[in-house]
Parts: structure tokens; C-alpha cells; sequence
């Protein structure tokens, strides 16, 4: 039987109703990332800034304003600046749709970035160990176990709690260096049962190197399993990094969705401002119900025994 091409996979998966409803509702919300702060004056703290020669100078309102609020900003020169506040204002008086959008921005750049290094590292890990057996194999699925012994989120506590002032891309290098371990063990396991398959046998034979065998021939009988594996570890970026900002060890230097549901539980946002603490909730809730559904069809697509008139 003749190897799907990846455009007959593409074309397959956009055919299945529970990659196109995921897939859909993820792209809506890096749409909604990306151009979101087209409609709002504020920056991403949520105030707003008038530049004074090299000076930034900032304004907010000052008050507790519900959603779909105009109001007149007088800044610092006594210029009036008439906005709208979509989502209302916090307790502080800054803006919460600006914060909303930036911290999607910012939540979405380090799910991204820790499940590329997650990825990456499991895959390449799994790879060796699996290919080269011996010794090799051993330390690393020593290594492995050591850290699937180990919790997670108490080496993310840790790490993060250790540096004063951490940057979006640090919180998700911290994520992705920790959660690789079960995508190692996993890709270890497909290659042990990949490498003594006949083609990689007749790549010995043409005197191919292991690095050209392992991602020119185990590789590419993998890929459905790696983008399936880079899915799961977006998907748990996504709820670490909320985790992490919900505890107060998120980004220092931006906001994050996870950093606006911390603040609003500190302020008390459940008495007084639903608009505060209820959106990024139904964000983060959303986007992990985006990746479910598109690892389900992606699953459907590449078993075909799991279809039933997906395609």
C-alpha cells in the first residue's frame, strides 16, 4: 500500500470535524493575539502613554469601570484623551482588555517557545537512546526516571522562585527543560520498534550514518507521533505557565493571563469585577479545549482504524 503524501494528511485532517473545530479556535485566538491591540489606546500594562520629547509618560483612569465604559483621560500635558474600555477597568483603574490581549500574546509566545524546547529535547533524547542502546540508553533513561520521579511544577516552583526577574522566554525555557522526560521515554519505546525494521537495516547496509538513519528514516515513520507529542507539550506549557503566574512566579517584565487571574484573586475581583478574572479564565479553558480536540482528529487522521467518516 502506497505512503500518504503530507498533503493527502493535510487535506484529510482538515476534513475531520474535530481538527477543524479545534484547529479553528486556536486560530482565533492568535487572530485575536495579533491584532487584538489594534483596538485598544492602551499599552500592556494597561495605561496610557504619551510621549514627552524621550520620555514615556503614563495616564489611567484612576477608577473601577465596568466593561463598555467611555471616559475622558487627561494626561500629564492636559491633553483629554477620550477612550473606551472594552472589558472595563481593575481596582487600579488600568485597562483589562489591553492587559487581556497582551497577556494572550505573552502566554501564547511561551507555550510555543517551551513546547519547541520540550520537543526537541524529548524527541533528540529518545532518538539516541533508543537507536543506540548499551550504555548510552541506560544514562539517559536514567536521567529520564530521575526526572519523572521528581515533580514538575515543584522543580518549576523552585527554578522560578530562584531568579528575581524572569522574562517570558526564561518562564518558558524553565517549562521546556522540564517537561521533556515522558516524550523521551515515549519516542524511545516507537524506536526500538522502528530500528530493526528492514529499511533501517538496508541504510546500515548503504553505510549511512546514525544520525542520517535516525531522522532521515526512523524520523519520518514518527512524525504523526512527534506533532501528536509537540500538541500535549503546548498544551501543558499552557496550564505551567498559568500555574506558575498564578502563584506570583511569572513574568516580571509583561503580563500573562495566568498574572492577570493572580491579581484579580489578590484584589478580590470575585466581589466587585467579574471582567477581571472571568475572561482570562475562559481564555486558558478554551485554548487547552482547542488542543484536545485537535490531538483527537489528528489521532483519527493518522489511525484510520479510529475514523469514522472523518475524511
Amino acid at each position: 500500500m502506497p505512503r500518504r503524501s503530507r498533503m493527502d494528511t493535510v487535506k484529510i485532517a482538515f476534513k475531520n470535524r474535530k481538527f477543524q473545530f479545534g484547529f479553528g479556535l486556536l486560530m482565533f485566538f492568535i487572530l485575536f493575539a495579533l491584532i487584538g491591540p489594534l483596538f485598544t489606546p492602551f499599552a500592556w500594562d494597561g495605561l496610557y502613554y504619551e510621549k514627552v520629547g524621550k520620555v514615556e509618560l503614563a495616564s489611567y483612569s484612576g477608577r473601577h469601570l465596568p466593561p463598555m465604559t467611555h471616559e475622558v483621560i487627561y494626561t500629564y500635558t492636559g491633553k483629554k484623551v477620550e477612550v473606551l474600555h472594552i472589558l472595563g477597568t481593575d481596582i487600579q483603574g488600568k485597562d483589562v482588555y489591553a492587559q487581556l490581549v497582551y497577556g494572550l500574546r505573552t502566554s501564547l509566545w511561551i507555550a510555543v517557545l517551551a513546547a519547541v524546547i520540550g520537543t526537541i529535547l524529548g524527541v533528540s533524547i529518545g532518538f539516541v537512546a533508543g537507536y543506540k542502546g548499551g550504555w548510552i540508553d541506560e544514562v539517559l533513561m536514567m536521567a529520564v526516571n530521575i526526572m519523572l520521579v521528581i515533580p514538575a511544577i515543584v522543580l518549576l516552583i523552585l527554578v522560578a522562585a530562584y531568579l528575581s526577574a524572569r522574562s517570558p522566554e526564561i518562564q518558558a525555557v524553565i517549562i521546556g527543560l522540564t517537561g521533556w522526560p515522558w516524550v523521551a521515554r515515549a519516542v524511545r519505546s516507537q524506536t526500538l520498534s522502528l530500528k530493526n525494521r528492514e529499511f533501517v537495516s538496508l541504510a546500515r547496509l548503504a553505510g549511512q550514518s546514525d544520525t542520517k538513519i535516525i531522522f532521515g528514516e526512523i524520523m519520518p515513520n514518527m512524525v504523526s507521533y512527534v506533532f501528536m507529542a509537540g500538541i500535549l507539550q503546548f498544551s501543558g506549557a499552557i496550564l505551567a505557565s498559568a500555574t506558575l503566574d498564578f502563584i506570583g512566579l511569572g513574568p516580571t517584565t509583561m503580563v500573562s493571563l495566568g498574572n492577570i487571574l493572580q491579581k484579580a484573586i489578590a484584589y478580590n475581583a470575585l466581589q466587585f469585577g467579574w471582567w477581571w478574572f472571568i475572561p482570562p479564565g475562559i481564555i486558558i479553558t478554551l485554548i487547552i479545549t482547542a488542543l484536545f480536540f485537535i490531538n483527537l482528529g489528528m489521532e483519527e487522521v493518522f489511525n484510520p482504524r479510529l475514523r469514522r467518516g472523518g475524511e
